[in-house]
């Protein structure tokens, strides 16, 4: 475990917090700081859901496939994968749109 504590002392496993800031840095500036606003607290969420302390990589895309904006979703699934994040390797995603 590791990583930076977050809201009800959540903790993220540190590999998960390094993809995260690097795919969040690659967003549009106007977008970036709700996205990572939002995308974090339900990241937290999951995590929470799940019963564990950390999150992981799996709350992250989990958080990511919730609820994006149909314009952004094609962008979202491109950085996603770009950036490390397997999320097919979960699931996602869950239906085309």
């Amino acid at each position: 475990m590791g990583g930076i504590g977050r809201g009800k002392n959540m903790v993220w496993e540190i590999e998960t917090e390094n993809k995260f800031r690097i795919l969040i840095s690659k967003i549009p500036v106007f977008h970036r700081h709700i996205t990572e606003s939002v995308v974090r607290r339900q990241a937290e969420a999951v995590a929470t859901k799940r019963n564990s302390v950390q999150v992981q990589e799996q709350d992250v895309v989990a958080a990511f496939f919730s609820d994006v904006p149909s314009p952004f979703y094609s962008m979202m699934i491109r950085l996603l994968g770009q950036n490390g994040f397997d999320y097919k390797k979960y699931g996602f995603p869950k239906d085309i749109k």
